[in-house]
């Protein structure tokens, strides 16, 4: 009796213990030449042990119908050759990855906004589209990728096309047997077709949570509360576990009053705001049991050149939000 309540126990603290594990990852920025294993070392120091590999696509306007993508004229990271090195570099260092294939159109317009004016156009773009994540789904299929983003902040295409992402989903599908997600933004979330076909309800979660210049930790989470009972309403609806596909915030003032803004100002340097956005998003969402993990915006492979006390952009790089995720990540 004595050995079957020990046998017992033992599966309980196993079951709780994985029902801790969190993805705790970054979102590693495809690099222009070739890396090596070195690359890949502060990932580790951090206690990373995700990373969402990122080839783009690019649109030269909102309306053009042709992807180009996998071309020598783009970085090396962002084309097939660069991700698998970079997935296989990850993986020999212990860290999983999402695929993550993106859209840029050119000057940085919002892909949401991606809408053709012809029917002819909509059929060239989704036939683009379509070979653009095909020929990652095959790379993540080869590579036994676990998770593969299908799309990330598309949401007119979604909501416009719906029959032609239920047939992409079956093709993909009929590729590669692994988990899918779809990251939409955190304004258009109820509003995806196909979140019963995914694996993960993925949320790029740029919430506006406050307006204070240097918000406290008690106030950013205060903030969070509306977001979250709407996160969980949906939740509850699909039945599908959370995963923040993006999340992050500039080490600058003001840094939770519009998350998403990526604009390039210069100064208004804030640490401790950054800090503080971090420890609320992770003190919030970590520990709920429907929540999967997420993916932090943004990591460059160039660790010693890129972010510290001048930098007001994303990366937590030589900052003290590098200490902050460090400590977070290494928790759960």
């Amino acid at each position: 009796m004595k050995k079957f309540f020990l046998l017992l126990l033992l599966v309980l603290l196993s079951s709780c213990s994985a029902q801790q594990s969190k993805i705790n990852g970054v979102s590693f920025v495809g690099a222009p030449r070739a890396i090596t294993s070195q690359e890949i070392a502060p990932v580790v120091r951090v206690h990373a042990n995700w990373a969402a590999v990122m080839p783009f696509g690019f649109l030269k306007d909102l309306d053009s119908p042709t992807v180009v993508f996998n071309t020598k004229r783009q970085w090396w990271g962002e084309r097939r050759e660069g991700a698998k090195k970079t997935i296989e570099l990850l993986n020999k260092k212990g860290i999983q990855v999402m695929l993550k294939p993106q859209i840029w159109v050119w000057q940085g317009e919002f892909t949401g906004n991606i809408n053709m004016h012809s029917e002819e156009n909509w059929k060239t773009f989704e036939t683009s589209y379509e070979n653009f994540i095909i020929l990652y789904a095959k790379l993540a299929q080869e590579l036994k990728v676990p998770v593969l983003c299908i799309g990330t902040e598309l949401h007119t295409f979604v909501q416009t096309r719906p029959l032609f992402w239920k047939a992409l989903i079956k093709n993909i599908k009929s590729i590669y047997d692994g988990k899918l997600t779809y990251a939409e933004n955190w304004d258009q979330i109820d509003k995806v077709p196909f979140w019963s076909t995914m694996d993960y309800l993925g949320i790029d979660a740029y919430f506006p949570l406050s307006e204070s210049k240097t918000p406290s930790i008690a106030a950013l989470k205060k903030g969070w509360q509306k977001h979250k009972l709407h996160i969980m309403k949906l939740q509850k609806s699909i039945k599908k576990p959370v995963l923040f596909t993006e999340y992050g915030y500039r080490s600058i003032h003001y840094t939770a009053k519009e998350p998403w803004d990526s604009s390039r100002i210069e100064g208004n340097i804030d640490f401790e705001a950054q800090h503080n956005a971090l420890t609320a998003i992770y003190e919030e969402f970590w520990p709920e049991p429907w929540f999967a993990g997420g993916f932090l915006w943004k990591w460059y492979h160039n660790h010693n050149e890129v972010g510290g006390k001048t930098d007001n952009r994303f990366t937590i790089q030589n900052k003290l939000a590098e200490k902050t995720i460090q400590s977070l990540y290494s928790t759960n």
